[in-house]
């Protein structure tokens, strides 16, 4: 049975341009959802500067972002099991908030 699940699988060539191979640094991300779609902004925030930078956003389906928490829970499980706990600085420091504000209205969808 499962000789036939592999023959019956679909092979996806996924093409990566050398521009995007060299990706993007984001060190926080902000999250939106409307009833339909799900809104990932990766931001890139410098020590001392006032204003930051989104660097990527990604728009994705309800269903589809379902499928990308499990698939990070995965790796981070996969991970932390190669090379130990993530530590949540978080728990260490003093929470905080950002400021931040995209300088236009609140987000409706």
């Amino acid at each position: 049975m499962k000789e036939e699940n592999k023959e019956n699988e679909q092979q996806i060539n996924v093409e990566l341009s050398e521009e995007m191979a060299e990706g993007v640094y984001s060190n926080l991300a902000m999250i939106a959802h409307s009833n339909s779609e799900f809104i990932l902004d990766f931001i890139r925030l410098m020590p001392g500067v006032p204003r930051a930078k989104v660097k990527a956003r990604i728009i994705v389906t309800p269903e589809h972002a379902k499928r990308l928490v499990a698939a990070l829970r995965d790796n981070i499980q996969k991970y932390e099991d190669q090379y130990g706990p993530i530590q949540n600085s978080q728990d260490n420091e003093p929470t905080f908030n950002f400021p931040i504000s995209f300088g236009g209205p609140g987000g409706e969808a």
